[in-house]
């Protein structure tokens, strides 16, 4: 195989990976003397014409994106002597998320958040552009050598535009990473490439999956029954924040997920920060045009709905509190940590209040039974204001008649 050429251009010279579309190699580009990455399309697969079309689009879906954190498209066609259809890959030099996985487990916060970040802009970049990836997962997060992050392998990726080439009721991608709407064969759009990384960075960050099944229906089961175990409680070194910002990409319904990929990664930088997601108010809100969609808060993990209203006039958030000391990465899984204390509230503004009132009721008592003794009579106010500061004024003229 090290000497086909395909396309009179391209010498295999190994092979990479391999899925159920198609198979990945290593080659040598003999006309610009650089390495490349060359995907054939499945020999079982070439007679199929949905296939091929599948194929195609992604080479034509793919070619268009040109960004820092995307693996770039060079060539496609047919090979006329081996009748193989090809697409000519970007060569990446590293690992994938998923090898990384499987060589240390897990990442710390500090390690894995550069990675999804960078991811996040390359799906923003895709979706502005009008393509849906489809397929996001840890093997088709690459990241280089160079420590240069670029989303791989739009093996399924949609042009929007474009109308589906999908039978109905048809999944495609890794179960694991399937947004509940996909699993249920509805369209997937941006929100299920959310969904998908959500899942990467709750898998980077724990070494485990929010969800696992031995289906897809017992998957989309859990999905639909409860929500995965929130990351502070499991992992030492993120924090209730970070916890947060994942927590609102993995929520069942796709109008809850960040708006956008960039805005995603915003929310989880600001999370290892000390921040909640939405900027100070903690406001996520809905995606455009979903009607009725009212915005969410996140508390503790959980979600509220508010009116637009409340959110228009919710508060800006103070200072970023310092993150939890950082789990250091070594054997097994990451350190662990019981669920925290419950979070700070107004509990003593309100003590401190009810104690105030109190400590004058007691003065005001105290003082009405010394002025009663030795015959004097003591003159009270029938009506009080509700006003604080009038009160206070009725309560000094009381004691001031009281006194002549």
């Amino acid at each position: 195989m090290s000497a086909t050429l395909i396309a009179d251009r391209y010498r295999l010279e190994g092979r990479l990976g391999s899925g159920g579309m198609s198979t990945v190699h290593l080659a040598f580009d003999e006309r610009l003397e650089r390495l490349v990455a060359v995907k054939l399309l499945a020999e079982h697969l070439a007679d199929d014409p949905a296939f091929v079309s599948r194929f195609q689009r992604e080479a034509l879906a793919a070619a268009r994106l040109i960004h820092e954190n995307i693996v770039q498209v060079f060539d496609s066609g047919l090979d006329e002597d081996t009748d193989q259809h090809f697409i000519v890959m970007e060569y990446i030099e590293g690992q994938s998320c998923a090898e990384i996985l499987r060589a240390r487990g897990w990442l710390p916060t500090d390690e894995a958040l550069p990675i999804i970040v960078a991811a996040c802009a390359g799906l923003d970049y895709a979706h502005r552009k009008g393509v849906v990836h489809r397929d996001v997962k840890p093997g088709n997060i690459m990241r280089g050598n160079d420590h240069r992050v670029k989303i791989a392998d739009f093996g399924i990726a949609k042009a929007t535009e474009q109308s589906s080439i999908t039978q109905a009721g048809s999944v495609l991608g890794t179960a694991a990473y399937l947004a509940p709407e996909q699993g249920r064969g509805e369209e997937a759009g941006p929100p299920a490439d959310i969904y998908a990384l959500g899942v990467v960075t709750y898998q980077l960050l724990s070494g485990r999956l929010p969800f696992e099944g031995a289906s897809l229906t017992e998957l989309a089961l859990k999905q639909q029954q409860g929500r995965p175990a929130p990351l502070d409680t499991i992992v030492a070194g993120v924090s209730p924040e970070l916890s947060s910002a994942v927590a609102v990409a993995l929520r069942i319904a796709p109008q809850l997920r960040y708006p956008t990929a960039v805005e995603m990664g915003r929310a989880l930088q600001d999370g290892a920060k000390g921040i909640r997601p939405g900027a100070g108010s903690a406001i996520v809100p809905p995606l455009p045009g979903a009607v009725g969609a009212a915005p969410t808060v996140v508390a503790g993990g959980e979600e509220t709905r508010i009116s637009p209203a409340v959110a228009a006039r919710a508060p800006r958030a103070g200072p970023p509190r310092r993150p939890p000391a950082q789990a250091q990465p070594g054997r097994g899984e990451p350190a662990r940590r019981q669920p925290g204390a419950p979070a700070r509230n107004d509990t003593a503004r309100v003590l401190a209040v009810i104690a105030g009132i109190v400590v004058v009721a007691v003065i005001a008592a105290v003082l009405i039974l010394s002025l009663g003794g030795g015959g004097n009579s003591v003159s009270l106010q029938n009506g009080w204001s509700s006003s604080a500061p009038t009160a206070v004024e009725q309560m000094q003229s009381l004691v001031a008649n009281n006194q002549q």
